[in-house]
């Protein structure tokens, strides 16, 4: 077979960054003074540089400077002139405000979200999912949270909010904070469309925001807190259905007491359903009267998928090694992961092929600058397979066997 078959003239990495608009970069750090300071390290060349240690999984500066060193000779292809020094990657990353990154990935998502659907596995178009992981740091960096060690040491952390679109798959919003700081913070900063839903785990309790919710039309799924004090109105009548598969109780209450602070009496629904699987009992808190009592909780169940995003997002790029030790540096790092996560996704949805996020990611870093054209081969991969009757692989009349 030629050797051409899946050949292109482009680097896989470069086939990823023609989704990026290099002169709307320019246009982004021009209006905000990013590259006032910086000659020939522009922000893209900072874009390009930090993607490259997120998608070769890079754990040290020095790591990728060698990397794109030993591929100088690509490095036109990609839009730059040449590998940055150490020294001014490092001084990059810690005084170009990470806020660039974000305004990168916030356009990239605009431009591509149509793509992230997946008619395969369709869900609902306006569900969304909060939750928070933390990053263990150095105490020196972010502040922790909870006792320290025996020892006396305890380490710092940042935490990464993140709203997630259910049917996207993708972080819609992130935000940053330290590891201490209350989740309910960046529930206030969440404004979604009139009938969309959300939901949330017990960290994010606050009965303001769940009226402020609730005045915007905007549907919330919730666990109630043990010892929550309510006012129970009536008990709603089940169908035999929804008791086989597991509701217990559908009551409507008022959240609130008197004496709260700001006199919220919120009118809610509680939700009591036995989980067969796990053999537990949970409480469901929503503002929607309208779904099925299992109906609230298969919505609930759906905020496993922000757990998963947040395991994929860890396990695919490096984010236990950070390559400058100031916040700045580390919130870039975390940013250009969730840009490469988003540019793998965009890449699965137009396969026609089924294919692992883990295995197209490890197809990306193993080739990431061989000269393949990158949905051609994911798409048919099998087309590599040599022909037997292919006269360069019989040698002094013996036939090499691949069939085997």
């Amino acid at each position: 077979m030629s050797k051409s078959t899946f050949f292109t003239g482009q680097p896989i990495l470069t086939q990823l960054l023609k989704y990026i608009d290099r002169g709307t970069i320019k246009t982004l750090a021009k209006s905000g003074g990013h590259d006032r300071y910086y000659k020939g390290f522009d922000t893209y060349t900072h874009l390009v540089t930090m993607l490259y240690c997120a998608l070769q999984k890079c754990t040290s500066s020095r790591e990728v400077v060698s990397g794109m060193k030993a591929c100088h000779h690509k490095l036109i292809h990609l839009g730059i002139r040449k590998s940055p020094a150490r020294s001014t990657l490092c001084d990059a990353n810690k005084k170009r405000s990470s806020e660039i990154f974000g305004d990168i990935y916030k356009l990239l998502h605009s431009n591509f979200r149509h793509l992230l659907p997946d008619s395969r596995s369709p869900k609902k178009s306006n569900l969304f999912i909060a939750d928070s992981s933390t990053i263990t740091l150095f105490q020196q960096i972010l502040k922790g949270t909870g006792m320290g060690d025996s020892n006396g040491r305890r380490k710092g952390g940042i935490k990464v909010h993140t709203l997630m679109s259910a049917q996207e798959d993708v972080a819609v919003q992130i935000d940053f904070t330290s590891a201490r700081t209350n989740d309910v913070a960046f529930l206030q900063k969440i404004h979604l469309s009139k009938g969309s839903f959300i939901v949330f785990d017990k960290g994010y309790i606050d009965y303001s925001q769940y009226q402020r919710l609730s005045d915007e039309g905007v549907f919330f799924v919730t666990r109630q807190r043990k010892r929550a004090d309510y006012n129970q109105v009536f008990d709603r009548s089940l169908e035999n259905e929804s008791i086989q598969r597991g509701v217990l109780k559908d009551e409507l209450i008022i959240l609130g007491t008197r004496t709260h602070a700001k006199k919220i009496r919120l009118r809610s629904r509680l939700v009591t359903f036995f989980d067969q699987e796990k053999g537990r009992t949970f409480q469901f808190l929503t503002n929607n009267f309208e779904l099925l009592p299992e109906q609230i909780a298969d919505l609930y169940k759906e905020r496993w998928q922000i757990e998963i995003l947040f395991k994929r997002v860890k396990q695919n790029f490096p984010l236990k090694y950070f390559l400058g030790d100031n916040a700045n540096a580390i919130k870039i790092q975390i940013w250009c992961a969730f840009i490469a996560d988003l540019l793998i996704k965009i890449v699965q949805t137009q396969l026609k092929r089924r294919w692992a996020f883990s295995n197209l990611r490890s197809i990306v870093r193993i080739h990431l600058m061989s000269y393949i054209d990158l949905l051609k081969f994911l798409n048919n991969p099998d087309l590599l397979k040599p022909r037997l009757n292919d006269p360069q692989l019989q040698i002094e009349g013996f036939k090499i066997n691949f069939e085997t």
